[in-house]
């Protein structure tokens, strides 16, 4: 049993992390601002025997209550959105850099002694994932140019001898690009983690999400995750917008498997002082993102595709999970069509409101959606 604070405890990953440490037997405290677009209402899933402090992580006050006699600290806190990012930039920083230097500026002055603080990073941060080019081996390439996106010339070109490149597991060792406000927020907690973690003794773990869907995502949130939005737009008959050809690849993971990868972190000693990969190990086209959840609602919906990009975007990026494996001992167990499954029997039960077309047109609005 150990006291535990999580923060973001009453979000989507948040609150399932939170049923599984009270499970454990744990004293869990959460710190959660309830930000309105994320949470319009209450949620009415908060785990009866967790206590919760409504305030901005950067709210002094309630860290200097909550951080006494702390062991364990889950940081999952955070402004989350690539796309808004690129037009909230102050708040995007304020949120996740500078609320988190204030949680480990508050540690520090506390003194508290952790056995462990785990910080949720993001696949974001890599930018494109790694490819590889039949001619020129393993490569990283920087994203692909808005003079070839405008003539639909969709796929990753090799730097070096022009060649289309075909995407590969993507390792932590990958060179860092982050291509949003919100990626580079993110690598700015992780980095800030990390760093202070080596300084202050602090044993620190990194886990970068990938696309992580599951019951409990906001589903009137244009903001949230894919499958999520599409599921909305799916309920209310509309056809799903999907930007470029829908045959970009993403590693989509159960928000079940993320939940397992983080008490793992928080036990195995060999991930401290790293960043680890928590994901599925699969690529998986938008297209058939849509597909599967057109089946599951019992719809036939043409896929609306305008052919429009957003500038920042990457094609492929899946997660090579050789290192989490190793040093966490993760193996993740929910396949995509049983996860897709699960959401949608959740969904059932709770409102979804489309809300995608106005923040399509918004995007477009602010420059950042072109074609």
């Amino acid at each position: 049993m150990a006291q535990v604070l999580v923060t973001g405890g009453a979000g989507f990953i948040g609150g399932h992390l939170v049923d599984a440490l009270v499970a454990r037997g744990d004293r869990v405290h959460v710190v959660d601002s309830l930000v309105p677009q994320v949470h319009p209402t209450r949620p009415d899933y908060l785990n009866p025997k967790a206590t919760y402090h409504f305030a901005d992580i950067a709210d002094r006050g309630t860290l200097a209550k909550v951080l006494p006699g702390t062991e364990v600290v889950f940081h999952l806190a955070a402004a989350v959105g690539t796309a808004q990012s690129m037009y909230q930039v102050d708040h995007f920083v304020r949120t996740n850099t500078l609320g988190t230097a204030t949680l480990l500026q508050s540690i520090i002055d506390q003194k508290v002694r952790l056995r462990r603080f785990v910080v949720a990073s993001s696949n974001t941060i890599y930018g494109e994932g790694r490819y590889v080019c039949s001619k020129c081996g393993p490569i990283a390439p920087d994203l692909r140019p808005d003079s070839q996106l405008l003539q639909h010339d969709w796929e990753v070109r090799c730097p070096t001898c022009g060649a289309t490149a075909r995407p590969a597991p993507t390792e932590e060792t990958k060179t860092i690009q982050p291509s949003t406000v919100y990626a580079q927020t993110k690598l700015s907690q992780e980095q800030l983690t990390l760093m202070l973690g080596r300084a202050y003794d602090l044993p620190s773990v990194s886990c970068r999400f990938f696309n992580t869907y599951g019951p409990r995502q906001g589903l009137s949130n244009p903001y949230t995750g894919l499958t999520a939005i599409f599921l909305a737009q799916i309920r209310h008959g509309h056809a799903p917008i999907v930007y470029e050809d829908g045959l970009q690849t993403r590693d989509f993971v159960s928000v079940h498997d993320i939940v397992a990868g983080l008490l793992l972190a928080m036990e195995r000693p060999q991930a401290v002082g790293q960043a680890v990969n928590l994901a599925s190990g699969k690529a998986s086209t938008v297209r058939e993102v849509a597909r599967v959840l057109m089946e599951l609602e019992g719809r036939e919906l043409p896929l609306d595709q305008p052919n429009k990009f957003r500038p920042g975007d990457v094609r492929h990026c899946t997660a090579d999970l050789t290192r989490s494996r190793q040093l966490l001992g993760y193996e993740p167990k929910v396949n995509l069509r049983d996860g897709l499954a699960e959401l949608h029997a959740w969904s059932r039960e709770h409102a979804a409101e489309d809300h995608v077309k106005a923040a399509h047109q918004e995007l477009e609005a602010r420059g950042i959606l072109k074609g």
